[in-house]
């Protein structure tokens, strides 16, 4: 089991989520809104914020708990809706996941996603 991590901009969230909901099975997507900054941190761009001293930009981050036989079809959707081909269209990390509970029914594994 994998978690797939991505930040992208926000005006592709749309485009990303209508073309995740169309991979079958997948179980969902937690969304959240964030700020951060990368290696062109010190360079003036447009729609930047300035929290005291640190410049920083408004993403997304999408979170998606998936079987190892959906990373590749995940992953790849999510790099051919978010890609405009401009700085700072994001990134995306796969991450090993131990242990997966649902709490309401007590499943674990692959079963509790």
């Amino acid at each position: 089991m994998k978690e797939v991590k991505a930040i992208i901009k926000p005006f592709k969230l749309t485009q990303v989520v209508d073309a995740l909901a169309n991979i079958e099975d997948l179980p969902g997507c937690t969304v959240s809104e964030v700020r951060g900054f990368g290696k062109g941190k010190f360079r003036h761009a447009p729609g930047k914020l300035i929290d005291g001293s640190v410049a920083s930009v408004e993403r997304v981050k999408l979170e998606i708990m998936v079987g190892d036989d959906q990373v590749d079809k995940v992953v790849a959707c999510i790099e051919e809706n978010a890609r405009t081909g401009n700085t700072g269209d994001g990134k995306i990390w796969v991450i090993d996941i131990q242990q997966t509970v649902k709490i309401r029914t007590g499943e674990r594994g692959e079963a509790a996603v």
